[in-house]
């Protein structure tokens, strides 16, 4: 053919179906592909976003500059001739990024329906055309129906993948991966694209006069961005591999970037948000200053506080959002959410970030929910845990992180391993105790090992816990990604069973605080999703106990439970661990609904304060047992306590050291806030004489009769007990003088 198929496409269909929407522009761009180095001829436009009203910032500068520099809107080779050497560089590369603008038509977010996904062949149904996805994972064993890529029945180069994109498409480029497998390595090295506006009439994307030939991928996990000579427009893309790796077979998993085109056929409106939020992907520069913006609009009700740095020195920054910032208050709760524990689960940092946007905006309009929320609870938003993790993966962009580049630490540490692991140490001492219920069941301190300074604790790992430890927290969430469900503690099994159900003491509010999430939650609550990976979760209603999943010890869930007051979960909340710019504004209203309701979840059950009956001073690290609950938690510096229960009636009992314990009975309705159930202990006559004796005070008379009741029981006692060793001493002798005798 003397012109390529692209780019006749091009010409033909961007006048008459992109209009205004797209901007035509003739430039000159260098790609590379497998032994094939050529200058083809590009068409660069302005991708169409999901995001309404908020335009591209490459596509905004590129107008500023055709603005300053461009006396019409068609661009001509003698105008580009005009321009100097380092402004003809920009453009490339600003042609290059707007390619790249273009977003993921939905293959690993699952917006492309199995359907549209077709193949020449496939070996099997577990790597059937469907399983083709970018970053789908396959479960332990090869051979069920749920592996890690599309596969060829046949070895030959006629084998294509083919996806329907429903509607006319600005194809600009497509990401290929090997497949998912700890039993078998299956990639491809090259391939074709061929594109059709019919699924019957197929062209092969051209290179100037040759077939253009992509540089595939050399393992199985990282994936491989191909740009098209010629961005084009098509209804169907295929991807034929020509290559593949020699001790292997045809594989892969793929994704397709690509944009909308608009016409007059399909005019339903894009799914996205109405929040006027800041959906994009901050790194670590831009996640600080979008929070001090915040705290310039709503100076009176929040405050940034950093916990620790990171191994790279990032600082990790939280955001306090209250009617009285910086300070605890009596009897109101304190929450939490912590997000990017894994740097390389990003969509958790963004819907934080989004939250405290929103959180701020809503109380200055005057919505009485988010009001009621922000005057009766201390929230704390910890959006990025592991900064060195995010930055690494950020640098590489949504699609082209993979499914682990950034989830460790700079040091290589996964930090939902990095916690002690109390568990063991507990059912330890159980296990071995003469009374198991003798055994601490709440705030069991950590090894000395896991103190010492040589220790493999990552710095953020050490500085959540002393956040932890500081603050009396009663809630939290860890936010992650890559699937689609709610897990509860414990997330460690006993006896390092890999799978087994192992339920807390307050099994039952657990699961009540997971489906709370997982109910309001738009994408998990679908009944008609498919399921991310191989896990089917919606047959548990899209909650699952950590254990019965897979066994994490040392997981921040558990620490949390063991160590301190707080009740955590984990939700895993897109397939996707990290979406592309956008799909910010869908995933936030997936979750916005979800974020709110789990917050008002830390004013159920019982609260209260623990006082001294003289000084009604509140009394600290008094212990508070719910009966029928092997898990007893403590009352804060101030005295007061926050106890999670569902609904129902409960005997309680409060004891404190040096004070006699106190019992009532609580009650905990269906109302969507705390029974107030206050307790005054009265301290021990030793306490209290300990106590006027360090005062150089005078005994008070009833305190004196105290002591004397006391003394003369403790001499009953004594004297009963002295007897009582008599008899039976003169009843042994008894027995020795007849045995004697006899």
């Amino acid at each position: 053919m003397g012109k390529s198929w692209c780019t006749l496409a091009a010409l033909i269909l961007l006048g008459g179906l992109l209009d205004a929407a797209l901007t035509d522009d003739t430039t000159t761009e260098r790609n590379s592909f497998f032994n094939n180095t050529t200058t083809a001829e590009s068409v660069s436009v302005q991708p169409q976003h999901h995001v309404t009203d908020r335009p591209t910032p490459t596509a905004a500068s590129r107008k500023s500059s055709e603005d300053k520099q461009l006396d019409s809107k068609n661009i001509s080779q003698d105008s580009e001739d005009k321009k100097k050497k380092e402004e003809e560089e920009d453009d490339k590369t600003e042609d290059k990024r707007t390619q790249r603008d273009c977003p993921p038509i939905g293959l690993e977010s699952l917006r492309v329906d199995d359907s549209q996904i077709q193949a020449s062949s496939y070996q099997r149904t577990g790597l059937g055309p469907h399983r083709g996805r970018l970053n789908i994972q396959s479960g332990i064993e090869d051979g069920d129906l749920y592996d890690g890529a599309w596969c060829a029945q046949y070895k030959d180069r006629h084998q294509w993948l083919e996806v329907d994109a429903i509607h006319l498409t600005l194809f600009t480029g497509v990401i290929t991966q090997g497949r998912n497998s700890i039993w078998s390595w299956d990639w491809v090295h090259t391939y074709k694209v061929q594109l059709s506006n019919d699924s019957v009439s197929w062209e092969s994307c051209m290179n100037g006069t040759e077939e253009a030939i992509f540089e595939g991928n050399q393992n199985p996990e990282a994936p491989v961005l191909g740009l098209l000579p010629v961005p084009t427009v098509a209804r169907f893309l295929r991807i034929n591999p020509q290559t593949w790796y020699f001790n292997g077979t045809i594989c892969l998993r793929a994704e397709i970037l690509g944009c909308r085109v608009d016409d007059n056929f399909y005019s339903e409106r894009e799914a996205g948000s109405e929040d006027a939020l800041d959906f994009r992907q901050h790194n670590y520069k831009e996640m600080r200053k979008l929070m001090k913006s915040v705290t310039e609009e709503c100076p009176d009700i929040t405050r940034i506080y950093t916990i620790g740095k990171s191994y790279l020195g990032l600082k990790l920054y939280v955001m306090e959002i209250s009617d009285n910032p910086g300070k605890h208050e009596l009897g109101e709760p304190e929450f939490r959410y912590v997000a990017g524990m894994h740097g390389n689960e990003a969509l958790g940092r963004e819907l934080v970030l989004n939250l405290m946007q929103y959180l701020c905006k809503e109380y200055k309009t005057g919505n009485q929910r988010i009001v009621r929320l922000v005057t009766e609870t201390r929230i704390h938003l910890l959006p990025s845990m592991n900064p060195d993790g995010y930055e690494a993966a950020y640098e590489k962009g949504s699609e082209l992180a993979g499914w682990a580049d950034g989830r460790f630490t700079f040091e290589g540490i996964d930090l939902n391993h990095n916690f002690p692991d109390l568990n063991n140490i507990m059912w330890h001492a159980q296990e071995t105790a003469a009374d198991p219920s003798k055994v601490p069941n709440h705030y069991i301190p950590m090894p000395q090992y896991y103190t010492q300074e040589d220790a493999m604790v990552a710095p953020v790992t050490r500085a959540v816990i002393n956040w932890m430890q500081d603050i009396p927290f009663v809630l939290s969430a860890n936010l992650h990604g890559g699937e689609l469900v709610v897990v509860y503690p414990f997330d460690c099994t006993r006896d390092w069973a890999p799978q087994e159900d192992t339920p807390t003491a307050d099994n039952a509010f657990f699961r009540w605080l997971a489906t709370v999430y997982a109910s309001t939650n738009l994408a998990m609550s679908n009944p008609n999703r498919r399921m991310c990976h191989y896990e089917d979760f919606q047959s548990h209603n899209n909650i699952i106990n950590g254990g019965a999943w897979h066994t994490v010890p040392g997981s921040m869930n558990d620490f949390s439970y063991m160590h301190t007051n707080c009740f955590e979960v984990t939700v895993e909340l897109s397939c996707d661990k990290f979406p592309h710019v956008s799909e910010l504004p869908i995933e936030w209203e997936n979750n916005k609904e979800s974020l709110l309701i789990y917050m008002e979840q830390v004013h159920r059950g019982i609260k209260g304060v623990v006082r001294d009956k003289l000084s009604r001073q509140g009394i600290a690290d008094a212990v508070i047992k719910v009966e029928d609950h092997d898990h007893d938690i403590r009352s804060a510096a101030d005295g007061d306590y926050w106890r999670l229960l569902n609904p129902g009636e409960y005997k309680v009992v409060v004891w404190a050291q040096g004070y006699h314990p106190s019992m009532r009975r609580c009650r905990v309705g269906m109302e969507p806030h705390a029974t107030t159930c206050d307790f005054t202990l009265t301290r021990t006559p030793i306490e209290r004489l300990k106590e006027i004796r360090a005062k150089r005070g005078k005994i008070p008379q009833d305190l004196q009769l105290h002591l004397r009741a006391l003394r003369l029981r403790m001499l009953r006692a004594s004297t009963k007990a002295i007897n009582q060793r008599r008899e039976r001493q003169r009843a042994r002798k008894a027995r020795s003088s007849r045995a004697q005798r006899a």
